[in-house]
C-alpha cells in the first residue's frame, strides 16, 4: 500500500510540474515536503548522481489522443513489460536499466498535444534524412562510433545517470553514457563566437530564483537529435531541486527552421542507487567492428567470391 501511495504521489507531482511547465516554469516543493537542500554558499544544491531514465515516451502516441495520464492498469502493463525477461530483450535484462513509467503519456508538456511541432521544412528534413550505411565507420551514428551521445538526455536504454557537481561559479554535468561532460560557467560571460561549434554546444548558466537555467547554442552541425542536425538549435534547460529525492528537469527546444514553435519536455530525476561506472565505449566497441565485418562478408557473398 505504501508503494502504491508513493507512486501515485510521484505521478501527481509530475503532472503538477508538467502543468506548471506548460505555463511558466516555476517548480516548488510540494506541501508537506522538506525544503530542498542548499550549498554552503546558499545556492540550491544540485550535487549528486541523478537518473534520467523513464519508460515514458518523448511524444504522446497517437492512440492516446489528448490523455495526459495513464490509468493504473496501463502503468502496471508498461512496468511489467519493462521488468520482463521474456522476448527479444531477455538477454539484456541483466544489464539494461529498465526504467519504469512515471504515469504520463509523454514527456512533452508544450504543446499540449504532447507532440513535436514540426514545420513543413522540418518534416521534409525528417523524410529526407539519409539512413545509416556500413560502407565505413563514417556511415554510422556518432553514438555508435563512441564520439558523442549528444544532449539532452531524456530516458535511454542504460547508463541513464548524470553526476552534477557545483561551485559558486560553475556547474559540471558528467554523463555516464559515453562519459561526456559539460562545464557550465555561471559568471555571465558571453557565448563563444558563432563559428566555434562543439558536439555538446556552448552552454551558459544563471540562476532564476531556485532554478538553474542553462542556455546552449553553437552545436556542431554533425550532432543530431532524433535524426535532425542540431546546428541551428538553441536549448534552454531548467534544473530545480524540488526536495531531498528529486531534481526536476525541463528542456525547451528552439529552431524556427525545424519547428513551428519552441517545445518543452520535462522529467523528474531521482537519485541513482550506487555509483556511476566507466563507459569504455572505444575500448570495447566490438559492435562497430562486427557491423563492418558482416557488411564486407555480405558484399563478398553477393559477388560470389565466397
Amino acid at each position: 500500500m505504501h508503494d502504491v501511495k508513493r507512486r501515485r504521489f510521484r505521478i501527481a507531482t509530475v503532472a503538477a510540474l508538467a502543468l506548471i511547465a506548460a505555463i511558466v516554469w516555476i517548480p516548488k516543493a510540494a506541501a508537506g515536503q522538506a525544503a530542498a537542500p542548499r550549498t554552503p554558499w546558499g545556492a540550491p544544491d544540485l550535487n549528486g548522481i541523478w537518473s534520467h531514465g523513464t519508460a515514458t515516451p518523448l511524444e504522446r502516441p497517437e492512440e492516446q489522443g489528448d490523455r495526459e495520464l495513464l490509468t493504473d492498469a496501463e502503468i502496471a502493463e508498461v512496468n511489467a513489460a519493462q521488468r520482463s525477461t521474456e522476448g527479444v530483450g531477455a538477454r539484456r535484462v541483466v544489464w539494461w536499466e529498465r526504467s519504469l513509467s512515471d504515469g504520463r503519456t509523454a514527456m512533452i508538456v508544450d504543446p499540449p498535444n504532447g507532440r513535436i511541432p514540426y514545420s513543413e521544412a522540418g518534416l521534409e528534413r525528417v523524410r529526407a534524412r539519409p539512413g545509416q550505411t556500413s560502407e565505413g565507420p563514417e556511415g554510422r551514428s556518432p553514438q555508435e562510433r563512441c564520439i558523442s551521445y549528444g544532449i539532452p538526455r531524456l530516458g535511454g536504454p542504460y547508463s541513464q545517470n548524470i553526476h552534477i557537481a557545483q561551485t559558486p561559479d560553475h556547474v559540471l554535468l558528467l554523463f555516464e553514457m559515453v562519459h561526456e561532460f559539460r562545464i557550465i560557467p555561471l559568471d555571465g560571460r558571453p557565448h563563444l563566437p558563432g563559428h566555434v561549434r562543439q558536439w555538446l554546444g556552448d552552454s551558459r548558466g544563471h540562476w532564476e530564483g531556485d532554478t538553474l537555467v542553462v542556455e546552449t547554442t553553437n552545436f556542431s552541425p554533425a550532432q543530431w537529435f532524433r535524426g535532425l542536425s542540431q546546428g541551428g538549435m538553441r536549448l534552454v534547460e531548467r534544473f530545480t531541486r524540488v526536495d531531498e529525492d528529486t531534481v526536476s528537469y525541463a528542456v525547451t527546444f528552439e529552431d524556427p527552421d525545424l519547428w513551428t514553435q519552441p517545445w518543452t519536455a520535462t522529467i523528474l530525476m531521482p537519485p541513482t542507487e550506487g555509483d556511476m561506472f566507466e563507459f569504455a565505449c572505444h575500448e570495447g566497441n566490438t559492435g562497430m567492428t562486427a557491423t563492418l565485418e558482416i557488411a564486407r562478408l555480405e558484399e563478398a557473398q553477393a559477388e560470389g567470391t565466397r
